[in-house]
């Protein structure tokens, strides 16, 4: 094969393959749209061989292009652990950590841990998504992800876990709510109520959603924001009930006239969980995020 992939083709494959479209990965790239189509003509002319199977709804992976994604992935990793070796010589190197969680971390757990590391590690940069998760273990199992933090009811392989954080998701009610007396509630007791929760393709929305189909139900949002306080404020005036972390709910209840109940189902406690492939083949700042998580587990 004559022709040589520069890094940047590599990158640039690994983002498309990422966000499932040649356009988000260009976007990512900082690369236009006709230039990062035409790279990955000419990647597929010189192997001869098809690497994206395009469609209406973006792309995937060709046998050849998950090959190829494969190896990009080692090298981008061989990468990392390069520019951490040598990051006392080469100050313009910065390492980089894709972080995938659900809402709860995302919203509640993440914010204040990851400020602490980034405040002492001023070389390396986080790329934090939110996703369900079932959707961050196979992130992290494909390689797409460094790190994960996800619920333990969710199935995490083979891949490695560390405990990080405690997660009850309880019920929350306006103080004049029929219901707002009970010590504890079951879900399902909910579902005939107008719901209040959170804007765009939020993982808890999802997560929540997903149980009331089991319960033969379908949620029935009255209206839906982007802040748990927010949330909060619809539910004080009566708006809805919601359902949210019980960290989030305490520290509305402290100040709104709102309540926040237990939910007695058991999927409502979960134990967060950090999981990665293997500590030993991580670069030196990833390992040291999982360990500044860790210690504030």
């Amino acid at each position: 094969m004559s022709h040589r992939f520069e890094l940047s083709d590599l990158r640039l494959f690994l983002h498309i393959v990422e966000s499932g479209s040649i356009t988000g990965g260009a976007e990512r790239a900082h690369m236009a749209l006709a230039s990062a189509s035409a790279r990955i003509r000419n990647m597929e002319d010189a192997l001869g061989t098809a690497l994206l199977e395009r469609g209406r709804r973006g792309v995937q992976t060709t046998d050849a292009g998950r090959a190829l994604a494969h190896h990009a992935r080692m090298m981008a990793q061989q990468m990392e652990q390069l520019r951490d070796e040598l990051g006392q010589y080469a100050q313009g190197l910065k390492g980089h950590i894709r972080l995938l969680c659900n809402t709860s971390a995302m919203t509640e757990f993440l914010p204040e841990a990851l400020a602490r590391f980034l405040a002492r590690h001023p070389h390396t940069d986080i790329e934090l998504e939110e996703k369900l998760s079932y959707e961050v273990v196979q992130a992290v199992v494909d390689g797409v992800a460094d790190v994960g933090i996800i619920a333990d009811s969710t199935d995490s392989g083979p891949l490695q876990t560390y405990p990080f954080r405690q997660d009850h998701l309880v019920a929350v009610l306006s103080k004049k709510h029929p219901l707002a007396r009970r010590k504890s509630l079951a879900f399902s007791e909910l579902l005939g109520e107008d719901f209040v929760g959170l804007s765009g393709d939020s993982a808890l929305q999802q997560h929540l959603s997903g149980h009331a189909t089991r319960a033969g139900r379908r949620l029935q949002y009255r209206v839906r924001l982007r802040s748990f306080d927010g949330i909060c404020r619809m539910v004080e005036h009566q708006v809805g009930v919601a359902v949210m972390p019980a960290t989030a709910a305490q520290d509305c209840a402290a100040h709104m006239d709102i309540r926040a109940i237990p939910l007695t189902d058991g999927w409502s406690r979960r134990q967060l969980l950090i999981c990665v492939r293997g500590l030993e083949g991580l670069p030196g700042h990833t390992r040291e995020l999982i360990l500044a998580l860790q210690r504030h587990a």
